[in-house]
């Protein structure tokens, strides 16, 4: 990590450093565009002159609506650069909880993209601080401001504000699976702190390298894989504003030869259950799969290697700690383990009462370091339970092996006690994983006739294959020959899908309201 100077902000390292290093190396590709870092770095300045010019000042909050594409970038570091603070958002949010988070912000500006602006003037009403909605991609109606025209019409040089390494610099709101989303505060020194670990230490980016991520940039694993991680090199990023299909990434592959391929295991499970016959797709530039998001399952990351010859590097992070903190790494990946902490972070498993466990012991995972959140706007409950001094409580369950990889257990609300001992949802899930006929399957606890807790799978089948109650007790019997027999699933319950965040987490809590 460098040493930053006393006054600092993040757009200098990311955009300002190229000016005059690289103007015609291309930073951006998207649907057939390019944009070089010189076009990065004049539309980054139009953009923070244009935001200013409408009034935003320094700490307020711009929310960016936008589907991954150049647009998104400009605004991210345009606000950052006047010191206005972007609040990337989910793009798939429900109008209730856009509104929420618009308020809950106290964001002055949204920047959105076209297909999205309907979702935000059905809830403009209801944001009484909301001062401009900005269209990008298209006209602009009557009340909405058009993206394309405030940035041709203001100047493409700008002085980076006067802020600190600790001062605000964008939130990322948490996903929200239980209650409303949090918004976690990082700061100006965060995104330099995760490239120069993880970015340098694990993916080793270079100007040559490509990214292509397929996990959104509104989320904080695609912002490190598509924007700073990029960005701090000097390589290039390919965008997809479209939604993901196996068919148009593996397109997207062909055509854009990236180096490194980023997205979650419930793609890599899609990407898969491609067909192999008359496959057509030219994979031969990647040189690093890297997946996060939840556990990768061992017969995933064998299939994949199988198939293609290329580990599939996994991976936890967080979006309170910005991205990846432990990690499987180049010719060390253990397949079934998120692998071992990364350079520049401390990991500890510890028991309830915050004491230590040796290695083979199941417990609660705390993580340290600098790219931790300061603390959860507006909520002061929950920034006491999850940020311990420079620790962060996961709530993740974990053990480590003899060889130092930590393997994930499951949420520690996840976690079943089945006969007086713990049960790990994803360890039975990966042992049906191993099941030629399961696609996909999730694991909760749920009440036998005598209230005891036992394990119940939601089970999606490959093409093909036709739930039954023989293929029911075939999978039963199936878990019992893979793992301790008393984990198996007492209930298969065969599932046409199964419910999902957006970035593809099994969101247990629907399932476990179904159980």
């Amino acid at each position: 990590m460098p040493e930053l100077p006393a006054r600092y902000n993040a757009a200098e390292t990311f955009i300002d450093a190229h000016r005059g290093v690289r103007d015609s190396s291309i930073a951006i590709r998207c649907q057939g565009n390019s944009v070089t870092y010189g076009d990065l770095a004049s539309n980054v300045d139009r953009c923070g002159n244009a935001l200013r010019q409408l009034g935003v000042g320094i700490e307020q909050r711009v929310m960016i609506l936008c589907h991954d594409s150049p647009p998104f970038a400009y605004t991210f570091f345009g606000a950052i650069k006047i010191g206005a603070i972007p609040v990337p958002a989910n793009t798939l949010l429900t109008p209730r909880d856009l509104a929420y988070i618009l308020n809950d912000s106290r964001a002055v500006a949204i920047i959105v993209s076209a297909p999205l602006l309907e979702k935000v003037l059905d809830i403009r009403k209801d944001a009484p601080r909301l001062r401009h909605v900005i269209v990008a991609g298209s006209d602009a109606p009557t009340g909405v401001l058009s993206f394309e025209q405030l940035l041709g019409a203001s100047r493409d040089d700008l002085s980076p504000a006067d802020t600190s390494p600790d001062d605000a610099a964008f939130w990322l709101y948490s996903s929200g699976t239980t209650g409303f989303p949090k918004g976690a505060v990082h700061l100006q020194h965060d995104m330099i702190y995760c490239a120069d670990t993880y970015g340098a230490e694990v993916l080793r980016t270079t100007e040559n390298d490509r990214h292509l991520t397929v996990s959104p940039l509104f989320h904080a694993y695609g912002l490190g894989n598509g924007v700073f991680f990029p960005f701090r090199v000097g390589a290039s990023t390919v965008y997809k504003p479209e939604r993901s299909t196996p068919e148009l990434v593996y397109t997207l592959i062909s055509q854009e030869k990236p180096t490194i391929l980023f997205t979650a295991p419930t793609f890599y499970a899609a990407l898969l259950a491609y067909p192999e016959q008359d496959f057509r797709y030219d994979l031969s530039s990647l040189r690093m799969c890297v997946s996060a998001g939840e556990a990768l399952p061992k017969p995933l990351f064998d299939q994949w290697k199988g198939r293609f010859g290329l580990d599939i590097l996994d991976g936890i992070g967080a979006t309170e700690m910005l991205h990846i903190f432990i990690s499987n790494v180049p010719g060390k990946a253990k397949g079934g383990t998120s692998g071992t902490p990364v350079p520049g972070y401390l990991a500890k498993i510890v028991d309830d009462d915050g004491h230590e466990l040796g290695r083979g012991e199941t417990g609660n995972l705390w993580v340290a370091g600098d790219s931790c959140a300061a603390y959860y706007w507006n909520k002061h409950e929950k920034s006491k339970a999850a940020f311990r001094g420079e620790w962060y409580v996961t709530g993740d369950k974990y053990h480590v092996d003899e060889d130092g990889y930590y393997t994930y257990e499951g949420r520690s609300d996840d976690m079943l006690k089945v006969s007086g001992q713990w049960v790990s949802p994803a360890e039975v899930e990966a042992a049906l994983m191993e099941h030629p006929a399961v696609l996909e399957c999730g694991v909760v606890g749920a009440k036998d006739k005598d209230g005891l807790t036992k394990p119940r799978a939601f089970v999606l089948l490959k093409d093909g294959r036709k739930p039954s109650d023989e293929l029911a007790e075939e999978l039963k019997t199936f878990v019992k020959g893979r793992i301790t027999p008393y984990k198996y699933p007492r209930w298969i319950e065969f599932v046409p899908e199964l419910p999902k965040t957006v970035t593809g987490k099994i969101q247990r809590f629907k399932l476990r309201e179904r159980a």
